[in-house]
């Protein structure tokens, strides 16, 4: 789901086997990116991922580096996530959303060559849109607990809207 001139899109690594199979993002119910978008105010209520087209009426989408599914995306060779930033780049180039919001870090290190990344704000940009790293919401990313997700999605929501919103927890 893109649009031209969003003010985020968001972009995971590739599609996991049941999110393939559903058509739809984020999909494997043990994930957590559609809590953490709700708790940091990117939407009035919890979307369903059936229900990702509504992220264009607040002024988001979403996409992903890899179109391929894998049951998990460290399956992914590191020649596939490069040409995907590749094609990524061109997809932002061409939409110019404010922010481009990539959820994983080590897939941001391998993609975009950029071994040294943290998660937030990033240096360097992709014509005019802002690039911010988001950690991964699989649960099976235990380094980064919902409330930890919330507050990295909030801090992305302060800068890419302007306004900070209170912790939900």
């Amino acid at each position: 789901m893109i649009a031209p001139n969003l003010k985020v899109l968001f972009c995971g690594i590739n599609p996991g086997l049941y999110s393939a199979a559903v058509g739809h993002n984020f999909a494997r119910p043990g994930n957590r990116f559609w809590r953490a978008l709700f708790g940091a105010n990117f939407t009035d209520r919890l979307l369903a991922p059936g229900e990702e087209e509504m992220l264009l009426q607040y002024d988001c989408g979403i996409t992903n580096i890899v179109e391929r599914a894998t049951a998990a995306a460290d399956e992914l060779q590191a020649k596939e996530l490069r040409a995907g930033a590749k094609e990524l780049v061109k997809k932002v180039s061409y939409y110019e959303p404010h922010y481009l919001a990539v959820v994983g870090i080590t897939a941001f290190r391998i993609a975009f060559a950029a071994p040294k990344a943290k998660i937030g704000l990033q240096k360097d940009t992709i014509g005019k849109s802002i690039v911010w790293v988001l950690p991964n919401p699989s649960g099976l990313n235990a380094h980064y607990q919902l409330p930890d997700l919330v507050r990295c999605f909030q801090e992305l929501r302060a800068h890419a809207f302007g306004r900070a919103f209170p912790d939900p927890f």
